[in-house]
Order: structure tokens, then sequence, then C-alpha cells
């Protein structure tokens, strides 16, 4: 099979970017012929407000690049993984004129919300969900805290929501959870063209022993991650085990100040994934204290593939990801004395505990390893074969 794969990478790497580069790979070795069509963010400091703006709505440059990539070697399958901001939906129209059917990966929620989070001030807000036109975003200056910049994603929303672009230009989507599928389908997707296929972890760690004695935090430290509730059940938690904090962002400062105050907080900084794979390993536990829906949380899938238990705040796609009792525990989104109780609780439970590791790798083994994702990905590509492109 032939597959042209098309992603914006970000300026700082994140998840959507590694799990680009993860399926790619894993494409090539099974054998299949994979183009790619990448732009990097790092453009965008070389570019114009305004040139920025008018890319994101409509990109012809990207527009005749995939056109031209498909002339010169025909695909069987477009697959999108981010277009935002520079590449723009324009390539669903480069793909549709040479009559190759497109699936984009929704890796986050920007076709319902200019900030991709639905999440504005430290709380949950929706309030653009299945408008037309999502001005509640730009009066708040939810895209980059700017009205001005926030206009240009309501402006790419409005404009492919009125040309029917999602609906008639993208033959499959690829949620990543059950409940990020049916927040699609809220916002107006149609639910026959939503399938759900999990990201992976690749390649695969061996599984750790827990010894090491202490809690783990990975991401990055901003508010939608909880990371204030993390520290404030940690003022209370820490006599009892060790907490160490893997990331970087913009509350890097509260950190250093929790450090300072604490001797039982100790901050890594960012490191590369194989030494935090080993960090996850050891932990006794990761904590995943989101504030915001998440898409999906391959942190809480990396700590599984090491035999790690995650306690998770019950809230959107990584709830669904924790089967609390079985391979880790929930707590209510921003309580941080009910993330004390649960993690008092597995403190409390040894056995417990020794058994949740043993079924969070089990739950990786049966839904989250490369393999497993290959199958599921060849189904969704055969399903477009045998549909045809209806153009």
């Amino acid at each position: 099979m032939h597959i042209l794969s098309i992603h914006n990478s970000y300026q700082i790497r994140g998840g959507e970017d590694e799990c680009h580069e993860a399926e790619v790979k894993l494409l090539r070795e099974m054998g299949h012929q994979v183009d790619v069509y990448e732009e990097n963010n790092d453009r965008v400091t070389k570019l114009s407000k305004l040139n920025v703006a008018a890319k994101t709505v409509w990109s012809d440059e990207a527009y005749h690049t995939v056109r031209h990539m498909l002339q010169q070697q025909p695909c069987d399958i477009v697959h999108v993984q981010n277009f935002f901001p520079l590449i723009s939906p324009s390539v669903y129209y480069a793909a549709q004129a040479q009559k190759v059917p497109v699936v984009q990966t929704l890796h986050n929620y920007r076709f319902l919300c200019p900030n991709a989070l639905f999440f504005r001030e430290g709380n949950i807000c929706e309030d653009c969900l299945g408008l037309s036109v999502p001005y509640p975003g730009v009066l708040h200056g939810c895209y980059r805290n700017s009205k001005v910049a926030s206009v240009g994603v309501a402006t790419m929303l409005t404009v492919h929501r009125l040309m029917s672009t999602w609906v008639k230009t993208v033959d499959l989507y690829i949620a990543l959870t059950e409940f990020a599928r049916q927040k699609f389908i809220a916002g107006g997707l149609p639910a026959d063209k939503i399938v759900v296929k999990p990201n992976f972890v690749s390649p695969e760690p061996a599984i750790g022993n827990g010894s090491g004695g202490y809690a783990l935090f990975v991401g990055r430290l901003s508010v939608e991650k909880g990371l204030d509730t993390l520290l404030k059940a940690w003022e209370h938690l820490g006599l009892q085990i060790p907490l160490k904090i893997v990331g970087d962002g913009p509350l890097a400062h509260e950190v250093v100040a929790a450090v300072k105050r604490h001797s039982y907080i100790e901050w890594l900084g960012r490191r590369a994934m194989s030494e935090v794979h080993d960090l996850m390993g050891e932990a006794m536990f990761l904590v995943f204290p989101s504030k915001w829906y998440e898409t999906f949380g391959r942190v809480a899938v990396e700590a599984f593939a090491k035999g790690t238990p995650v306690i998770a705040a019950n809230i959107g796609a990584v709830a669904e990801l924790i089967d609390s009792g079985r391979t880790g525990l929930h707590f209510r989104p921003g309580d941080a004395n009910d993330l004390i109780t649960q993690v008092e609780w597995i403190l409390a439970n040894p056995t417990k505990l020794a058994d949740m590791r043993q079924e969070a790798r089990a739950e990786f083994e049966a839904k989250y390893t490369a393999q497993k994702n290959y199958q599921r990905l060849m189904e969704i590509y055969t399903k477009m074969q045998n549909f045809g492109c209806k153009y």
C-alpha cells in the first residue's frame, strides 16, 4: 500500500509529533511505501501574522505541493495527522482533485475549539462546541491569549464549515478514544465517519519492577495538566512518598518554588524518552491529574507498558483508559483531597498494587502495542479502499 502522510509539526516537540513519526516508521517496517509532506512551526517566525492567518485558512503552497506529489506518485491513501496552521485544509482538496481518499486523525479538539483544549481560565469550556462561528473563542482570545490570533483560527473553522469541508472532503476520521469520538459527534462531525484507534508505544519497553519508592508525574507543566492539584496534594503526601516531576512548561516556576519548600519533591526537567521509561518502570505509580478532556493520554499508556499503574483524574479520555481498581485509580479532577485519599489507599494496599502492575502491563499488551495498532490501521485503510473514492 502507498500512503502519503501529512503533518504540521510543533516548535516544541509533542505527542502528536511522536505519534506521526511512530506511525510512519511502523508502516515502512511492515513493507508499505510512505511518502511524507511535513511543515514545521519554526517557519511561523519567518512569516508575517497576516501571512500565517491566510495560510491557516487556505495554503496554495500546500495544495499545489500535495497535488503535485500525488500526480508524480499516485497513492492509495492520504493520511493527515495535523494541518494547523501552515498546511491548512487545502490538502483535502488536493487529494480530492486526484481522487485519493483522505483519513484525518483527530489528535486534538481544533475542529471544535479555537484553542483545541476545551479549557479556559482554569476550567472546562465548551462555549464554541457546535457553533458555526466560534465567536466566544475570539472574545476570550482563546488561541495564544490573543483576540487577533483567535480571529485567524475562528475564520478557518467558519470558512470550512460553510464550505462543508469536514463532511465532503474527509472520508474517515480517527478518534483516539470513544470519549473523543462522542465529542466530535456532538460538534457536528458525522458519526458514521469517525472510528476509534488508539495510539501505541514503540519500541515496546521492558516491564519495570516499581521498586523506586516514588510517585511520578510526566507532562507539560501547565494549568490544564493539573499541576496545581498535584503540588497541593504533595504538601500533605510528601512525608509518605516522594514525588518526581518530569517535564517543562509555563508553571515551571511553581515547581521550583515547591522543590525549595519540600525536599521530597524533585524536578528533573525534560528527559530523553528512554530515561522517562526507566523512571516509569521504577515508579510505584504515575499520577495523571489533568483538568482538561485530553484526547488520549499517551503517558498513561507508556506507564502501562512498564507495568506501572496510573492514578488519574476522572475526566475525558484519560478516564476511559484507566480501569479504576484494576489498572489504576480515579480521583475527582481538581480535587487534591481526593487525590490524597487515592494515594493513601494504594500505599496501604501493596498486594493490590502488585496486582495492578500485572493488569497494567496486560492492558498494554491487549490494546497498545505496535502490532495491535497496525492491525487496526490496516482495517481502516482497507475499509477506505473497499469503499473506493466517492469523488
